[in-house]
């Protein structure tokens, strides 16, 4: 149990907090986003399947080189404004223009002039948004040094991120309804105008308000400028070598890894259930029903879950906070099976509080062990601090489950036989559908309690390594 009272110079003041909220915003408003839109490249665009596959897998590639080495250079930079702000918000800035473009494509245009128009935008936005990104996931890293502190920066954040999931899933129902949009392509177009625009506004405040380290504690960067950057790809190389060898933070990414995949392998088969089993293929009488679950449950981590892990954590550790939260998630998988009923749609709302403190929690408690981990990487291996390289890491994995996801996702429907355009599936499909639906968020949840068991980095130990960082190079 903690006694520890988080230091004055230590907290975060609250205006801080709201405006690294509002980058979290953003930082789950653009790709939930995009998942939705996407969906319209093969109903409104005129592509066929395997294109819009190309279009969903070749940026993640992408962002696997440029993540790391956006880490690399925003831990190097040498600035007046600190070493992530001045790309936070630049990349804020690009994120917001080219979102806004990708989607400017016009119907009437072949296939293959939106396809490749569509590639090259997204290549183009993705440079701007991991300028933006990288560096802000680096930057709550190092805004506090206390244990606790973090848990309640990074619980804050992702309160307020949580907002986008609330938003988000009321696109599907906007984009198709004649009252709103002259057409679908019309309505694709504004919204990602105010997309963008909304964006553009929040992903400039943690720029502007929040601080992070000074720069002068940083003696030992390696002075990186233009010139200098690809003679330092070996520092690159080094960097993201040490972090992998570091044992605690491999553990995080492991569990992180097993509960988004498994949450996202069967992301869609909620709706489809909704779809084809309570509501037997009939879309207009499902109606808003799957946009209420989503929203639901965005809003019950936002405003239940989080506040419970984080005191959670702050009383019994972060590690024994994230292995309760994930048993109680188990829990409400498991419930799935007797809740989701077609006489009586209601009861699916039963399950969401405690399948809820499965990804309510996760992001909030490994994003928090993280900034220790990055504590650990200094006391082991020196200046300078990595909280870029370990945050673009971090964040990689994460875009490797969703590949991931996606291709396995799409292997298992078709496995169980489920056909998307069929009004109706059969008993064995649906029955195959709802037991997938439960197995693999149970499974991949387990394993990743398993993973976290001997994590190693208690409060007691990360508190040493603050002090005996601060004899060594005093306070950041």
């Amino acid at each position: 149990m903690s006694n520890q009272k988080t230091a004055a110079i230590d907290k975060v003041p609250l205006g801080q907090k709201a405006a690294f909220g509002a980058g979290h915003l953003v930082l789950n408003l653009l790709p939930g986003a995009l998942g939705v839109f996407m969906f319209f490249l093969l109903t409104v665009f005129g592509m066929d399947p395997l294109q819009a596959g190309i279009l969903g897998g070749l940026p993640r590639i992408f962002d696997a080189i440029t993540d790391p080495v956006m880490g690399f250079i925003s831990d190097n930079t040498s600035s007046k404004y600190g070493r992530r702000r001045p790309y936070i918000f630049v990349g804020a800035i690009l994120s917001a223009i080219f979102f806004v473009l990708l989607w400017q494509m016009d119907e009437n245009n072949t296939a293959t002039f939106n396809f490749w128009y569509f590639l090259i935008m997204s290549l183009v936005f993705l440079i701007g948004n991991t300028m933006f990104a990288t560096p802000l996931v680096g930057l709550g890293f190092e805004m506090t040094s206390d244990y606790n502190e973090r848990t309640k920066l990074m619980a804050f954040s992702q309160t307020v991120g949580l907002i986008a999931w609330v938003i988000v899933p009321w696109f599907w129902p906007m984009i198709p309804n004649e009252n709103l949009f002259e057409s679908q392509a019309i309505g694709i177009r504004t919204l990602a105008l105010y997309v963008g625009l909304g964006c553009l506004l929040l992903g400039i405040l943690p720029a502007i308000f929040c601080r992070g380290i000074d720069a002068g504690h940083m003696e030992d960067r390696k002075k990186l400028t233009l010139k200098t950057i690809f003679s330092n790809l070996k520092d690159l190389v080094s960097s993201i070598g040490e972090a992998v060898k570091n044992k605690p933070f491999m553990k995080l990414c492991g569990a992180t890894f097993l509960v988004f995949n498994g949450f996202q392998i069967v992301a869609s088969f909620s709706f489809f259930i909704i779809v084809f089993y309570l509501f037997n293929g009939d879309y207009g009488a499902t109606g808003f029903w799957p946009a209420w679950f989503s929203s639901i449950s965005a809003l019950v981590s936002a405003i239940v879950v989080i506040p419970i892990v984080s005191a959670m954590a702050s009383k019994w550790g972060k590690k024994n906070a994230f292995i309760i939260a994930t048993a109680i998630s188990i829990v409400g998988y498991i419930l799935k099976w007797w809740t989701f009923i077609p006489d009586n749609p209601w009861l699916m709302f039963i399950p969401i509080p405690l399948m809820s403190f499965g990804l309510g929690s996760l992001f909030t408690l490994m994003m928090s062990m993280t900034a220790d981990v990055c504590d650990l990487d200094e006391l082991v291996n020196g200046m300078p601090r990595k909280e870029g390289t370990f945050g673009a890491l971090y964040w990689w994995v994460v875009k490797l489950g969703q590949g991931l996801a996606l291709v396995f996702g799409g292997l298992v429907l078709q496995i169980i036989g489920f056909d998307g355009g069929l009004a109706t599936q059969s008993e064995e499909t649906l029955v195959n559908l709802r037991i997938a639906d439960i197995v693999f968020p149970v499974v991949t949840a387990a394993l990743a309690i398993w993973v976290m068991w001997k994590y190693s980095l208690s409060e007691e130990r990360a508190k040493d390594i603050k002090n005996e960082l601060e004899e060594r190079r005093g306070k950041l």
